[in-house]
């Protein structure tokens, strides 16, 4: 008996490291890559259409791909599938650091973010599966707050390495962590669930890959002057959802099973993921180019700007994880977004500030502390309210939601700026065009926050499990 417990002990003991280590090479390469973004348009002499290619390829299969990773890991085991994403996605940042070209990048992205799809959900669910009640709260808090000071590094990292070694270098940063990752697992090799020989929801996978990319497509193209073939290809999109949901219904093995839904609180918090970091996933990928673009910043200094922000979301993620604890779900994910939405307004109000501290500065605080409050609660109303043999489906399913919204407010960025190029554009229609990405965010934000307020239990959502 004791020998199991020590075994258990020490499966659990790893879990937490290797699952914070692993997940944090998407969010690092999501964060660096944002930095990088200006310099590599430059360099490869991209359009504004093809260097949101480059952030939305990666979102694209991500999106699609992680509700199949989520799925898989319950059905292979979450461990073996981790190590599979993790390799995935090192080979695929080695072909973004040598692409020749920006087709090459884009291609090298989307594998990239199929890689992440297998290997972030995968990560959250081993950590499900190793600590339950309250430990659960506190284990995805650390999580959340490690990995929040890994993004904090990651940056002005980023930044400095574009400064002295080029933008190519922001892809091998994610080789050593993948290594030690990999490597680190085999400390935990009794864990990460069963394995059997279920077939996986490949029709369903190819179906969701081609929904989003129609209206990532149609969003893209419409922000060029193409109206048509926009509106083409998002009404091409309509007719893939509904057959997607159709098949999801009819299969007896879905990678997203509609069932969950049943749960108020877990239909709820997708919803209000969606909406929250599509309008995050805009703000950020606009703050460098106003940064760098309007405001003249190195890229090393846009790195350090977003410092505070994810220092923020770093050392307040375990604190706010025990919040939800204590007062359950529903009022952190109704404050938290009203917070953040308060902070992008900042950032909309300031945008011709004359330096950083009046201009980036107070609005990247008040999101911070608004996503701080957010986030836990957030992964902990998914898990509550699920059962456990459902939580790699369910984690999937919401990072799905999270990359979707990011990857469709990405898509249709260009609508702000018309079929102008980027590089060439005036400061004044560039800072024009994120006065009105910021007020979009904040509106998002307050959007989620009735959301929740609706919709999530009060308690900690255990008495609503879908089933």
């Amino acid at each position: 008996m004791d020998k199991v417990h020590t075994e258990e002990t020490n499966v659990s003991r790893w879990v937490l490291p290797i699952s914070i280590l692993g997940s944090s090479l998407g969010f690092i390469d999501s964060s660096v890559v944002n930095i990088g973004v200006p310099t590599i348009q430059d360099h490869l002499n991209a359009s504004l259409a093809t260097i949101q290619w480059v952030t939305n390829g990666y979102l694209l299969t991500l999106a699609s791909l992680v509700l199949l990773g989520g799925a898989t890991g319950d059905r292979y085991g979450s461990l073996r599938v981790f190590v599979i994403g993790l390799i995935v996605f090192a080979l695929a940042s080695i072909g973004c650091g040598i692409a020749p070209s920006a087709a090459v990048l884009v291609g090298a992205r989307i594998v990239q973010g199929a890689g992440a799809a297998f290997l972030i959900p995968t990560s959250l669910a081993l950590i499900s599966q190793a600590y339950k009640g309250e430990a659960r709260g506190r284990a995805i808090g650390t999580w959340a707050a490690a990995g929040g000071l890994l993004m904090a590094l990651g940056p002005p990292f980023g930044g400095f390495l574009i400064n002295v070694a080029g933008w190519r270098s922001i892809f091998f940063i994610n080789i050593p962590l993948a290594a030690l990752a990999i490597y680190l697992s085999g400390m935990i090799r009794t864990a990460g669930g069963r394995l059997d020989d279920r077939s996986l929801d490949v029709p369903g996978a190819l179906l969701a890959i081609a929904t989003l990319a129609a209206l990532t497509y149609g969003l893209i193209v419409l922000g060029e002057g193409m109206a048509r073939a926009g509106a083409i290809a998002i009404a091409a999109a309509v007719p893939l959802a509904v057959v997607f949901l159709l098949i999801e219904h009819r299969s007896a093995m879905p990678m997203m099973p509609l069932k969950l839904f049943g749960s108020r609180t877990f239909a709820g918090a997708n919803a209000l993921t969606v909406i929250l970091y599509g309008g995050l996933g805009a703000a950020i990928f606009m703050l460098p180019f106003s940064m760098i673009r309007a405001h003249h910043y190195s890229s090393i200094a846009a790195g350090l700007a977003f410092l505070p922000l994810s220092l923020i979301l770093g050392l307040g993620s375990r604190l706010s994880g025990s919040l939800a604890d204590a007062v359950g779900n529903r009022l952190p994910l109704t404050i938290g977004p009203l917070i953040a939405g308060a902070g992008f307004a900042t950032l909309a109000l300031s945008a011709n500030g004359e330096n950083y501290a009046t201009t980036f500065l107070p609005g990247l605080l008040i999101v911070g502390l608004g996503m701080t409050l957010a986030v836990p609660a957030l992964t902990t109303a998914v898990f509550d309210s699920v059962a456990d043999s459902d939580s790699g489906a369910a984690s999937g399913i919401n990072n799905a939601a999270a990359r979707t919204g990011s990857l469709l407010a990405t898509a249709a960025l260009g609508i702000a700026f018309g079929s102008e190029r980027m590089a060439a554009m005036s400061i004044e229609v560039l800072t024009s065009a994120y006065t009105s990405v910021m007020w979009c965010a904040a509106l998002a934000s307050a959007a989620s926050a009735v959301i929740a307020f609706v919709s999530i239990s009060k308690g900690n959502g255990s008495h609503e499990k879908a089933h």
